[in-house]
């Protein structure tokens, strides 16, 4: 009865809200059918925005101004009205009286919806109450909103909302207008300070055929006048280096780079980096730049050195501290791999201390596995952890006192990897060497293995002087300013994944609502296998005698250094949440799982996996039709209860 109670609720709040959308429709036709189309309207001149009204008060004071803007609130008094205009910079407040504007035009703006966007001209004054605000002379609709913005005292808080519909976002929301202002500021920054350092700024190609310059997987696509398939860039590298050789000593690129990875709070598949190469330098010349390019960027768009991220506050101010790979591992892991002779020597540490590997990985990449399990969350400060080894680095130049290692450091803030830069190398035929390994890396099964360029080989064959070259990440360096916890909120239009992944003929996704209702999958479940992460530890009898409950998934987040697993917070009905893991990390990303409602064998028997008791799985069944295998995460309707049993 509860359930057909909010349906009905659920109903007839659509229906109220289709009814107020009908009647905006209906004004605009009375609009138009009186002559006074909004759209026909082509320009507006504005004279001031909102705050430089309030900040210049005193010498505005009775003088005439003209504001646009959206109109957010709105209260009628019988012959006199205030209401509130958001432009760009803020909000002001207007005075529109009937006997200024005339009988006519204060009819209409009675009749004008919260949303529609104004122009006001009137002049400066201060009411009563002391609030700056215009006294209207004319009031002009620019033009009509035909849809509902969000209720007011709440605003867009519906994160996946915010994300699809980020105009509404940033009319709901003034701190992420904020947030976007200040992500100007820090590019505008950025292209402030190396202009001031001789630098120029160039483009290069995003459709290539070869996508290098980083360890990712490329996007693919096909051009079809040349009938060649093609790579979206994964990296600016290798085409700004073609043009160090080509005597431009200092170049960078601000620019679009795409990896078809997953999303989580830090990655999305495009994002926004900076790369720049300066002749002559090495990696020690990139780090006091980019030293002293941060404390510029921090003080320009923070007003401060001193920056706070979450419970971390971050003091640029100082000299960044700068270490070497061993050492960091020395300090925090307890463990100096120049004490460990060979690769078989590491990997029985990894055993050791329960560091997945793989087969192919030798020492330096058990060497950064133990950096990334032991020393990244410690790197608060801004720190340099430099001389990195070998096998990670396939663009980088060796140590002339161990070739073991090479002129490479990353810049950390916060535990997060900020910035990537090398002392360039520069000798075609080591790099051929280099390029070779990654063609057989790649063959035994690492994805994101370069391949051998061969343009790029004979750039460096016409001879490149010794170079620093260095990547920034301006998504996470925007996060960092802001104080944002997700990259998605520092972008504008992030990657989503389509509302119930139907779009219209024209490409447009449909709502909920609109979308048609499929039918429930049969599942045949004489097709059925377990999962194969838990083949080994579940028989098929444990299987099909076991507790199916229908669970809330409450959290979900990806398991550090698994491409498979995915660890879950469930609530299965017993009032306690239950933590688990299952392997459907390539078939599903964790945001879109959290709030779904799941079937979960609740009884297995305890598996302990990575410092987590995993009791119990998510469903996946896994059909073998044609050939193809196909993955189906079993979600029930959100209505049923946590901890329904099914028989």
């Amino acid at each position: 009865m509860a359930e057909q109670n909010n349906q009905q609720k659920k109903g007839g709040q659509q229906q109220d809200a289709n009814q107020l959308i009908q009647v905006r429709y209906d004004k605009l036709h009375e609009l138009q059918a009186n002559g006074k189309n909004p759209f026909e309207i082509t320009k507006y001149d504005v004279t001031h925005h909102s705050t430089d009204i309030k900040d210049n008060f005193e010498s505005l004071e009775g003088q005439e101004v003209t504001v646009a803007g959206r109109m957010m609130f709105k209260r009628v008094m019988g012959k006199a009205s205030f209401c509130n205009v958001q432009d760009l910079k803020g909000r002001i407040q207007a005075y529109v009286a009937r006997d200024e504007i005339g009988e006519e035009s204060y009819a209409d703006f009675k009749k004008y919806d919260v949303g529609d966007i104004l122009g006001i001209k009137g002049k400066v004054f201060k009411t009563q109450t002391g609030e700056i605000s215009i006294h209207a002379q004319e009031v002009t609709l620019l033009s009509k909103s035909l849809q509902i913005l969000p209720e007011k005292y709440h605003g867009l808080t519906d994160t996946d909302a915010r994300y699809r519909q980020r105009y509404v976002d940033l009319i709901m929301n003034e701190d992420v207008k904020d947030t976007f202002v200040k992500r100007s500021k820090v590019i505008s920054s950025i292209r402030r300070y190396l202009d001031g350092q001789g630098f120029m700024e160039v483009e290069t190609p995003m459709l290539v055929s070869n996508a290098g310059g980083a360890s990712a997987r490329p996007f693919e696509t096909h051009f079809n006048a040349l009938n060649e398939d093609l790579k979206l860039r994964i990296s600016l590298e290798l085409y700004l280096k073609r043009l160090i050789v080509g005597g431009m000593e200092r170049v960078y690129e601000i620019g679009r780079v795409f990896r078809n990875e997953g999303l989580d709070t830090r990655h999305n598949p495009e994002f926004t980096l900076m790369e720049l190469y300066q002749a002559y330098t090495d990696y020690h010349g990139m780090m006091d730049l980019t030293e002293n390019l941060y404390r510029y960027i921090a003080k320009e768009v923070t007003g401060s050195e001193i920056l706070t991220y979450g419970e971390h506050t971050m003091d640029l101010s100082k000299p960044f501290e700068r270490i070497t790979m061993v050492d960091a591992v020395k300090k925090y892991a307890n463990i100096d791999f120049n004490e460990v002779p060979d690769t078989a020597a590491a990997k029985k540490l990894a055993e050791e201390h329960h560091i997945e590997y793989e087969e192919r990985h030798e020492k330096g990449d058990i060497l950064n596995l133990f950096f990334e399990e032991y020393v990244e969350e410690h790197l608060i400060q801004p720190t340099f952890v430099m001389d990195h080894p070998i096998e990670i680095s396939p663009l980088t130049k060796m140590k002339p006192e161990d070739p073991n290692y090479v002129e490479r450091f990353e810049f950390f803030m916060n535990g997060w990897e900020m910035a990537n830069a090398y002392s360039e190398l520069n000798d075609p035929e080591d790099q051929r060497r280099r390029f070779e390994a990654q063609e057989k890396a790649f063959a035994a099964g690492d994805e994101e293995a370069n391949h051998t360029d061969e343009d790029f080989l004979n750039a460096l064959a016409i001879g490149m002087p010794p170079t620093g070259g260095i990547g920034f990440g301006i998504d996470r360096m925007v996060m960092m300013m802001t104080n944002s916890p997700a990259i998605r909120d520092v972008l504008l239009f992030p990657t989503m994944k389509p509302l119930n992944g139907v779009k219209d003929e024209i490409g447009v996704n449909k709502t909920e609502s609109e979308a048609p209702k499929a039918e429930p999958e049969k599942i045949d479940f004489s097709k059925v296998e377990i999962e194969p992460l838990f083949k080994d530890f579940v028989d098929f009898e444990t299987f099909s005698k076991s507790d199916f409950r229908a669970v809330k998934v409450l959290a979900c987040e990806a398991v550090p250094k698994s491409k498979k697993l995915l660890k879950f917070t469930l609530d299965d009905g017993t009032g306690t949440e239950r933590t688990i893991l299952s392997g459907i990390h390539s078939f599903y990303e964790p945001e879109e799982l959290v709030g779904k409602t799941c079937i979960a064998i609740v009884n297995l028997p305890p598996r302990p996996m990575m410092g987590i008791d995993s009791c119990g799985m998510l469903i996946s069944a896994v059909h073998h039709e044609e050939g193809e295998e196909k993955l189906h995460l079993l979600m029930v309707d959100d209505h049923i209860p946590a901890g329904a049993k099914l028989y």
